[in-house]
């Protein structure tokens, strides 16, 4: 595995980890009624956004 690609999935890694985060902290502080499948599917949804957004731009910047 090439360096890029190794920080494309820690990057994506990193995102899924703080939209985990943020919704725990909603459910805790604010109404809640977010469900754990709920959270876990978005937080694999982000990741895989922020992975491959991270890989395609990593040239660019």
């Amino acid at each position: 595995m090439g360096p890029g690609t190794k920080a494309s999935l820690l990057w994506g890694a990193i995102g899924a980890l703080a939209f985990l985060a943020l919704a725990q902290g909603y459910n805790l502080l604010g109404p809640g009624g977010i469900t754990a499948g709920a959270m876990v599917g978005v937080a694999a949804a982000v990741g895989a956004v922020a992975a491959a957004a991270t890989y395609l731009v990593e040239g660019v910047l």
